[in-house]
This record gives structure tokens, C-alpha cells and sequence, in this order.
């Protein structure tokens, strides 16, 4: 069974929000580790742990991320991390553990293996993964929201988001 080395520098988690009813807002998380472990070539066996820096949101506007790190929304002091435990994946899904805010609820997200390449910049075997989903935001106790007298709410309640995934493979 082969080793996957986290490569940051080559991954990325970003999301979006439904805002007014009628556009989408756009952020990421800058800091974020994921540590797994199984067999690259049988997605089935893999297990581990990914944890988001939850201080670490970037939506490019630092009032809105000022208001997103506090108790309205992510309450950052108290809840630092986001997590996710794998418990199941295979071809084309990951089921695990969420946690955000002290609340855990298991979620299934879709999965893809883009495949593997040898790095020319140091030659190693490279790994990647992209993991697509939402979640109700409101389910993790982040319900803050606005009703707008035009009709509905200024935020959306479905967080969508992406996560790419680079895996350096040590045999």
C-alpha cells in the first residue's frame, strides 16, 4: 500500500452561496490539511481525515470574511476546524463524518479519481481527486439570514462546493 503525501500547494477548497436570491458569492479556505490512507489503485480502501482551517475563509471582501469567522456564521474562536472523516468511498462517492460547529452529521459527496502522472519538476507519481457537494448550512447550527421584501432570504441555505486534491504517492 502506498503513502499519499498531501501537496497544498497543488489543492483547493472553494465554495458558493446563493446571496440576494440572484447571484452566487465565491470563497475558499487557504489553509487546509488532509490525511489519507489506502491503496490509489482501489478507492474503496480509503480512510483518513481532511480538516479545513476555518479561520482561514477568503471571500475577497475582509468585512464579509470578518463576519463569516464570527458567531453568526462559523464562530471561529470557539470552532476552529472543519472536519471530515472518511468512513466509505468508492468510485464515484465519499461518505463520512462532518463537523462543523460542534455538530457532526454524515454526508456523501461525489468523487472522482482524475488519475495519476510522474511530476517532471521532482519525478514523483502524482495523484489527483476532486470531491463535489453541498450541504445545508442550517443543519450545522450556521442560520443566520435576512428576509428580503422583495421575497425570500439574502442567503442561501445550500453551501456548493469544490475540493481538489493532489497527492504526492510514496511507494
Amino acid at each position: 500500500m502506498a503513502k499519499l503525501n498531501f501537496d497544498a500547494a497543488h489543492s483547493a477548497v472553494e465554495f458558493s452561496i446563493k446571496h440576494l436570491v440572484i447571484s452566487n458569492v465565491k470563497g475558499r479556505f487557504n489553509e487546509f490539511e488532509a490525511k489519507p490512507e489506502g491503496d490509489v489503485e482501489d478507492l474503496s480502501s480509503l480512510q483518513g481525515e481532511f480538516i479545513i482551517n476555518a479561520k482561514s475563509i477568503d471571500t475577497r471582501v475582509e468585512d464579509r470574511d470578518n463576519h463569516l469567522r464570527g458567531e453568526d456564521f462559523l464562530n471561529v474562536e470557539q470552532y476552529p476546524e472543519i472536519k471530515f472523516e472518511v468512513t466509505k468511498a468508492d468510485e464515484k462517492s465519499v461518505t463520512g463524518n462532518l463537523t462543523i460547529k460542534d455538530v457532526t452529521e454524515e454526508e456523501t459527496f461525489e468523487l472522482n479519481y482524475e488519475g495519476k502522472s510522474k511530476n517532471p519538476m521532482n519525478g514523483a507519481t502524482t495523484v489527483g481527486y476532486i470531491v463535489n457537494g453541498s450541504i445545508n448550512r442550517e443543519k450545522y447550527g450556521i442560520t443566520f439570514n435576512q428576509k428580503l421584501e422583495t421575497g425570500g432570504v439574502m442567503i442561501g441555505k445550500d453551501v456548493h462546493f469544490q475540493v481538489s486534491l493532489e497527492f504526492a504517492v510514496e511507494e
